[in-house]
């Protein structure tokens, strides 16, 4: 086992190919301050870094009541002029960092049992699967503190959830249960608290049964997808990974293996 860090909010560890990335501020439900971002952000680059030995990332919450219940908003408390130009290099950055589940090289599963609120939803929708406890809260209540959701949290939801499911999520700013927010389209999965972890392995043991390679440009081929402005732009980077695979020696050598069974 390694460990990455050491980090002010974060726990880093490396295990058989899989990162465990865990927000370690339990006495704030977890909440995301500029350390924990820094955090995250500082994670991440260490992990793309470490490309050959990180094959999936776990993202959690300390403690059993939270993934994250958002934004520490005492960060965010004050007149305009104490947070101008601070605040929008800031929101830049955090933008970059909540990205980087999405634009990690292996997946990434939010394990979520307790609050996912806020900012924390925000991480939670970059990542790859998100896969909760049946006893999970989830919401959007930016609208409660006269903010918006930010971190290009907006479209992220409306490609999970769709534009009125987002809408209501945002306007109301009511919060759902897991069972609601699986069929919202907000969620891989839902277990029992007690199952999480041995889900969230199983699915891990799956996506490491596949070809690392096919794994990865898959990944990147679904993402292009998403940000395509169209079919044709899709399909032309789908083409091109799916070239670079069918040269690979992986292709090569799995086609080979399941031939011959």
């Amino acid at each position: 086992m390694s460990e990455y860090g050491p980090y002010r909010h974060l726990d880093a560890t490396v295990d058989a190919g899989v990162a465990t990335l865990t927000i370690d501020r339990p006495a704030t439900h977890n909440a995301l301050n500029t350390a924990v971002m820094h955090d995250l952000g500082r994670a991440f680059a260490e992990i793309e870094n470490d490309r050959d030995a990180v094959d999936a990332v776990v993202i959690q919450g300390a403690g059993d009541e939270a993934f994250s219940a958002g934004a520490d908003l005492a960060e965010y408390a004050g007149p305009f002029a104490d947070h101008d130009p601070e605040q929008r290099e800031r929101q830049e950055r955090f933008h970059e960092i909540f990205r980087a589940p999405h634009d990690c090289h292996a997946p990434v599963i939010a394990q979520i049992d307790g609050f996912c609120i806020g900012g924390g939803l925000v991480l939670a929708l970059y990542c790859d699967l998100r896969v909760a406890s049946e006893r999970s809260t989830f919401g959007l209540p930016t609208a409660a503190v006269g903010l918006l959701p930010t971190g290009g949290a907006t479209r992220r939801l409306v490609d999970a959830i769709g534009e009125s499911t987002a809408k209501e999520l945002v306007f109301t700013a009511e919060r759902v249960d897991a069972a609601r927010a699986r069929e919202m389209g907000l969620l891989t999965d839902v277990v029992a608290a007690d199952t999480l972890e041995e889900r969230v392995a199983e699915l891990v043991a799956s996506m490491g049964a596949v070809g690392d390679e096919a794994r990865t440009r898959a990944k990147r081929a679904i993402n292009a997808a998403v940000a395509a402005p169209d079919p044709a732009t899709a399909r032309e980077r789908e083409a091109a990974l799916w070239w670079e695979q069918f040269a690979s020696d992986e292709r090569r050598d799995r086609v080979a293996e399941f031939v011959e069974k």
